[in-house]
């Protein structure tokens, strides 16, 4: 895993795709707001194993009211009940209706991948030992982007790797590196909009990843 290939696309001709999108590694969900261009688009350039699927929901900022990683979902109370079963079929997960920090925006709220996650600062202890029972993955509440509570407003992350605001400090970089065992596998977190990319840097020496590390914690400190 050397790179990430970019895809460039739009939502219903918008350029915030996060917010409107949620996926893993077996499929993709995009709202009905999605033209039939856009998911043609979609459906060209993503793998043939990876599901693209257009549903009809009310709350279409799916990126916002769903988070997933690829064994289980958490969903807004309010989804309709033909999108949970979407959710469950296309991303083959179990799908639990939750609110994160009595929070019911559950995509903006939390960020979970296969390794571990981050909720909202205000989740109590008892919460969180439900939540990672329910996710069979550690989890820490957390912030980014210097104490916001929005994670989805500031994160992306994968088990190899993350990007966050150019306003995270250091420490919430290091809370993040340690929650989602980002060191242990030799990769990196870097700012985004700054310039500074996250790479894999499984072939290369330790030492140069906390060199880019160090590097970015001075530049965002």
């Amino acid at each position: 895993r050397d790179h990430i290939p970019v895809l460039h696309a739009t939502i219903g001709g918008n350029r915030f795709v996060g917010r409107t999108t949620v996926g893993n590694v077996r499929g993709l969900l995009i709202p009905n707001t999605a033209t039939d261009q856009e998911l043609q688009h979609l459906r060209n350039s993503l793998p043939d194993k990876v599901v693209v699927q257009r549903i009809e929901e009310r709350l279409s900022a799916l990126g916002n009211v769903i988070s997933t990683n690829d064994h289980v979902a958490l969903i807004h109370p309010d989804t309709d009940r033909e999108t949970e079963e979407i959710i469950s079929d296309v991303l083959g997960v179990e799908v639990f209706r939750q609110t994160v920090g009595g929070q019911a925006l559950v995509g903006s709220y939390a960020k979970f991948t296969n390794q571990g996650g981050m909720v909202h600062p205000r989740t109590t202890v008892q919460d969180m030992e439900e939540l990672s029972s329910l996710l069979q993955v550690p989890l820490v509440a957390g912030t980014v982007n210097r104490g916001s509570d929005v994670l989805g407003g500031g994160l992306i992350v994968n088990d190899w790797c993350a990007f966050c605001g150019l306003d995270t400090t250091g420490t919430e970089i290091s809370v993040l590196e340690s929650i989602f065992k980002l060191q242990r596998r030799g990769t990196a977190v870097g700012g985004a909009g700054g310039g500074t990319a996250t790479t894999s840097t499984s072939a290369q020496p330790m030492d140069i990843v906390m060199d880019m590390r160090s590097s970015l914690i001075d530049q965002l400190s």
